[in-house]
């Protein structure tokens, strides 16, 4: 199979402000760093073959020896390899592992916004163990999933107010892989899908996977874009939206009553299938999440995603879907072409953490709103000028500088052994340069050494942006 080319505008794109003009590091030094970001980040792909010298240049606007100078770099660090004839494409060192969530070289990770495992995860594996030898003498082939943690959802759902019965249950390997299964079925190549714009960085990558395009509906200040939301969607005709209404990636916010049901009436208009992502459902510190978006009209298509993952543990690799009955069925037979189910072992486990979660996920809610609260002081007195607004779940800060300095930030970082979370992850073609999206999900100590190393950084970059501005003023 021929490597990807990625287009120079796309690459410009993706580069955002790398560019920090009063710097004394040379330009060509600064673009090897930003490319490096890239590739580590995930978001040039290995494989990938990068545009030629000339073209490039013209694309950044800079000369071809400072092209010439960072790919020379990089290809002496072991992130290209270049061929007469051929161009350059994207590697990595036999030292790096393959760029994802977690599979940074960086010493300090603020990219991957999780938690480690609690005393909780040994105690669902060891009862898992048990309860599995009643299965082996079965196949252990379900693509619907166990019938007994179909159930155990199933109640979860009716218990938050959306009737819900076992056969109207899915059971996948995450949500990411739930969501990679409905695009299966529902969109093709070129289809629209409309997303919030910022959203989830993986479900981007798996629409884009997929061959559709996503058409980004702006977040507000606050809330969500109702009226923007449906003039979208009369002038897209997308397949499908994908939406996160509880405590949303990664502003941290959660969608009232009111949104949902006029979401779910949209919806309902537009015969518009909604998927709608609850990852982060049981990440909530002052109140609960209002109903599932799925009970606000019976008439809205909604799928539902779910996972352990958020709620339990990273490792612990299992979602589920909901929705009717002919979409589970029409699901099933999809799937025939992707996998054979869901490892029995981890349903098990995941079917004790939901029927005991009530006793662990009251102090793990605790200890992240402490955590929250920490990382806020921490950054206000490290930061004063970036803003961001406390979040009513979830696992991070949606964090806003003074300018379109991320990427910069996230280079420099790099350079230092940090790994940030840059907003153009989370953003179409290369927006939210000005912001970082900060995990609170760290102990506390180790985020405060990561911030107090940062801080340096900021302030000699925040430096050269002044002495930038004073001179063109």
């Amino acid at each position: 199979m021929s490597p990807r080319r990625f287009g120079s505008q796309s690459l410009a794109r993706l580069l955002g402000h790398w560019q920090q003009q009063t710097s004394r590091t040379p330009l060509w030094r600064q673009l090897a760093d930003a490319l490096r970001l890239l590739i580590l980040d995930g978001r040039l792909v290995l494989d990938t073959r990068l545009p030629g010298e000339r073209e490039l240049a013209m694309a950044l606007d800079v000369s071809r020896t400072t092209i010439s100078s960072a790919l020379g770099h990089l290809r002496e660090a072991g992130f290209l390899e270049s061929r007469h004839g051929s161009g350059s494409r994207v590697i990595l060192p036999e030292n790096h592992a393959v760029p994802g969530l977690s599979s940074t070289t960086a010493a300090l990770d603020l990219s991957t916004a999780a938690l480690s495992a609690g005393p909780e995860i040994h105690q669902a594996y060891s009862h898992a163990l048990t309860a599995m030898t009643q299965h082996l003498s079965q196949t252990g082939y379900d693509q619907s999933g166990l019938l007994t943690l179909r159930e155990t959802l199933a109640e979860r759902y009716t218990a938050r107010g959306l009737p819900t019965r076992a056969d109207e249950i899915m059971v996948v390997n995450g949500a990411v892989s739930g969501l990679a299964l409905v695009l299966r079925m529902l969109t093709g190549p070129g289809d629209r899908v409309v997303v919030d714009h910022p959203t989830y960085p993986l479900a981007i990558a798996a629409i884009q996977g997929a061959s559709c395009r996503p058409v980004g509906v702006s977040l507000p200040e606050s809330g969500w874009d109702t009226d923007g939301f449906a003039a979208t969607l009369a002038q897209t005709a997308p397949r499908m939206a994908y939406l996160m209404p509880d405590f949303h990636n990664p502003t941290g916010r959660c969608m009232d009553s009111a949104t949902r049901q006029t979401l779910a009436d949209i919806a309902a208009q537009t015969r518009t299938t909604l998927v709608v992502d609850e990852t982060m459902v049981d990440l909530w510190f002052d109140a609960p999440p209002p109903a599932p978006l799925a009970a606000f009209n019976a008439q809205a298509s909604v799928i539902t995603l779910g996972s352990a993952g958020k709620s339990f543990w990273g490792g612990l690799r299992l979602g589920w879907i909901r929705a009717s009955s002919r979409t589970i069925a029409a699901l099933t037979q999809t799937r025939d072409t992707l996998d054979l189910g869901s490892p029995l072992l981890e349903q098990l486990a995941t079917q004790w953490l939901i029927e005991n979660g009530p006793t662990f996920l009251p102090a793990r809610r605790r200890m992240l709103a402490e955590r929250r609260d920490r990382c806020g002081e921490l950054l206000r007195e490290h930061f004063p000028a970036w803003h961001f607004e406390k979040p009513e779940g979830g696992l991070s800060y949606w964090v806003e500088l003074p300018d379109r300095v991320a990427t910069q930030l996230a280079a420099l970082a790099e350079t230092q052994g940090i790994h940030l979370g840059t907003g153009t992850r989370f953003g179409l073609a290369g927006a939210f340069d000005r912001y970082l999206r900060m995990p609170f999900s760290l102990e506390p100590h180790v985020l405060e050494d990561a911030l107090t190393r940062i801080k340096p950084l900021w302030q000699t970059l925040n430096k050269s942006e002044t002495l930038l501005k004073r001179r063109v003023i």
